[in-house]
């Protein structure tokens, strides 16, 4: 079964006056359809830049990106641009990742104007639309983003995130800015959206707890490399990395008679 992304062979390299830092060195992963792919590291491992590089946001110092079998490095903006609506981001700022200047609605309606989809009544409909399966009230569409909690904001990036249907959705560290209490509300908007979609998921976090609730499979990124790759409950039950057990033994336990990773389930509110 194709994915429908692929990462072969990534490395990015950057000067500086002290030598190059390799920020991603020889990363390979396989993201399949309607899969929640969580890498997981600590600050400064690589995983942003890993998914700029995918995004095209960061050229690679090489490899491949792969997304429905065809590689993304290298294209021309034209190109690049017939591919672009198949992966789209949510960032990990909610407020700073939205243009305080334009109203929602228009915030959320912008990559359906660059794109140009259907006509100016159909892409207002859209909006509507996406507002809604969001959980937003479709008359806050005249709205600034600093009307807004940081949960609202971040169901304004997911809403336009989706505006162009993508099939891979990169989700870097998409609620680390929130409270715990939203977090639980937006990764389970993330999780009906998926189930109802069908999108697949690169999600990029360092909350362990976090994927083990949510994610199908887990990279575990240590110094610019996947050190250890597999389903989230077999790395959890049986972690074969040093860098993942330090990890997972530093995680607190509320409960110690209940073992880590008893399985997938959305979070109650």
């Amino acid at each position: 079964m194709t994915p429908v992304l692929a990462v072969r062979d990534l490395h990015c390299s950057f000067a500086t006056t002290r030598g190059p830092v390799h920020a991603v060195q020889g990363v390979s992963l396989n993201l399949h359809a309607g899969e929640t792919l969580a890498l997981v590291g600590e600050s400064g491992c690589g995983k942003t830049t890993l998914a700029r590089c995918i995004l095209g946001l960061q050229k690679p110092t090489s490899g491949a990106v792969l997304l429905d079998g065809n590689n993304l490095i290298g294209l021309s903006r034209r190109e690049a641009r017939r591919h672009r609506p198949r992966m789209q981001c949510v960032f990990q700022d909610p407020f700073a990742s939205l243009n305080p200047r334009k109203r929602v609605e228009d915030l959320i309606r912008e990559p359906l104007d660059v794109q140009g989809v259907g006509t100016a009544a159909e892409r207002r409909r859209q909006v509507l639309e996406l507002m809604e399966r969001v959980g937003l009230r479709p008359d806050w569409g005249r709205r600034f983003p600093h009307e807004f909690s940081g949960g609202q904001r971040q169901r304004i990036g997911i809403a336009r995130a989706l505006s162009l249907r993508p099939a891979v959705l990169i989700c870097d560290e998409p609620v680390s800015a929130l409270d715990v209490s939203v977090q639980a509300q937006i990764i389970n908007l993330l999780w009906e959206l998926q189930r109802d979609l069908g999108m697949s998921y690169l999600f990029i976090t360092h909350d362990l707890m976090l994927v083990e609730n949510f994610a199908d499979r887990v990279a575990m990124m240590y110094k610019g490399k996947i050190v250890e790759e597999g389903p989230a409950l077999e790395v959890w039950r049986n972690p074969q990395h040093e860098f993942t057990r330090t990890l997972i033994d530093a995680i607190p336990i509320p409960d110690p008679n209940r073992p880590l990773g008893s399985g997938r389930s959305a979070f109650t509110e």
